[in-house]
Formats: C-alpha cells, sequence, structure tokens
C-alpha cells in the first residue's frame, strides 16, 4: 500500500556516495529498537527502551539477484553474471517516550527516509501513532521525505489489518507530496522487513531522480 511521489521540494542533503539518512520513529514499545537490530544483525536481539538514540550503519543488498548461465552456438558456452544491487543506510533508532518526541525533529533534519513503526495490536494508540505521524512529515523540512510505514507484529492474531491500519493512520491525508507505502512486518524474526526497506529505497530513488529532472528544466 503507498502513494505516488512529488518532486517539489529541495534537494536531498547527503552526496548520493554517503549513507543513506534513515530515522526510525514510533511510539514507545512500538518494536523500533527490534527493527534497527534485526536488520543489523539478522537475529533478534533483547532490547530495553529507547532512552536517546541507537545508531547503525548497514550494508544491505536489495531486490532479488542470483546466478544464471546459458548455452551458446558452436559448442561455446557463454556465462552471465549477475550482481546484487546493495546501498548503505545509516539507521538512527530514536526513543519514542513522549518527552523525547519533541527531539525527533533534530534527527529527521535532511533526512533522506523515515521509517515509522507502528505496533499492529495496540488499537488504543493507534490515535497517538497517526498524531506523531502526520506531525512529524508535515515539518516544512520533511515534506516530500519518503516514508515506510513498518506495521509490526502483524504474526500476532490480535493484529489490525493493514486496510483498517491505513484508515486509523490516515495514511492517504499525509498529502500528494510525502511519498508512503505500509509494510506488514514481525520484525522479531524479520519478516517483512527487508521488503519494506526494499520499497523505501525505490521511493527515495525516484524522489531523486524526480528532484534532478526538476533541477535541469530551473537553469
Amino acid at each position: 500500500m503507498g502513494n505516488g511521489l512529488s518532486s517539489d521540494r529541495l534537494l536531498p542533503c547527503l552526496p548520493s556516495f554517503q549513507p543513506l539518512h534513515i530515522v526510525i520513529l514510533g511510539l514507545d514499545c512500538a518494536g523500533k529498537t527490534t527493527v534497527l537490530y534485526r536488520l543489523r544483525f539478522n537475529e533478534f536481539v533483547n532490547t530495553v527502551p529507547t532512552k536517546g538514540f541507537n545508531s547503525e550503519k548497514i550494508k544491505l543488498s536489495l531486490g532479488g539477484g542470483g546466478g544464471g548461465g546459458g548455452g551458446g552456438g558452436g559448442g561455446g558456452e557463454r556465462r552471465r553474471h549477475w550482481t546484487t544491487p546493495s546501498a548503505s543506510f545509516h539507521f538512527w533508532d530514536v526513543g519514542g517516550q513522549e518527552k523525547l518526541r519533541p527531539l525527533w525533529r533534530s534527527y529527521t533534519r535532511c533526512a533522506d527516509g523515515l521509517v515509522f513503526v507502528v505496533d499492529s495490536v495496540d488499537g488504543e494508540r493507534m490515535e497517538e501513532a497517526k498524531t506523531e505521524l502526520h506531525k512529524i512529515t508535515r515539518l516544512a523540512e520533511n515534506q516530500g521525505v519518503p516514508v515506510l510505514v513498518v506495521a509490526n507484529k502483524q504474526d500476532l492474531r490480535d493484529a489490525l489489518a493493514l486496510a483498517e491500519m491505513e484508515r486509523l493512520l490516515a495514511l492517504r491525508e499525509l498529502g500528494a507530496a510525502t511519498p508512503w507505502h505500509l509494510q506488514p512486518a514481525c520484525a522479531i524474526i524479520g519478516e517483512g522487513l527487508r521488503e519494506g526497506v526494499d520499497k523505501l529505497h525505490a521511493m527515495i530513488a525516484k524522489r531523486r531522480k524526480a528532484l534532478r529532472q526538476q533541477k535541469k528544466k530551473t537553469r
């Protein structure tokens, strides 16, 4: 689930050869740190509530990839070599307690993308999560920054359906300027996280391309 892309913002702050600046946000106990360390170590790591922030630089493969070969004429053989694309990310996992949320803005400046983690089982706090998500995406400096909304804990029986989460979070009200994708996931086992990162990277790449094209037109 996601929306389109607008290209009316400034160029990304980070040069393309630097790791993408990604900020992981969400309410406390949503599973943000579990997401971070599952991506970092590809295993579950017991965590405690984040009082400040956690930071990790991670290189991840993107999409599919693999190997293949084919036959050639004249008894010869031709081999095709496939390489799996990858990207470097600098993730910032910021504490979600209410007293820490005013600090989110400091971390999202110049962000290439945002990851907003939501507890799919905690329906009572969905309105609170919606408020914080809309507040951070509507800041002037975050307009147009792609958002990956991670619907965490989808493996649990009482998890809300994606369509219901989309409605409760009012994702379609984020505005045409903010590309977003809602990804079902289970951070403990890692299910859905890499697919979500792929979607986020694709949105960032599309935005950068649109911004480059816009810059050429204004010259």
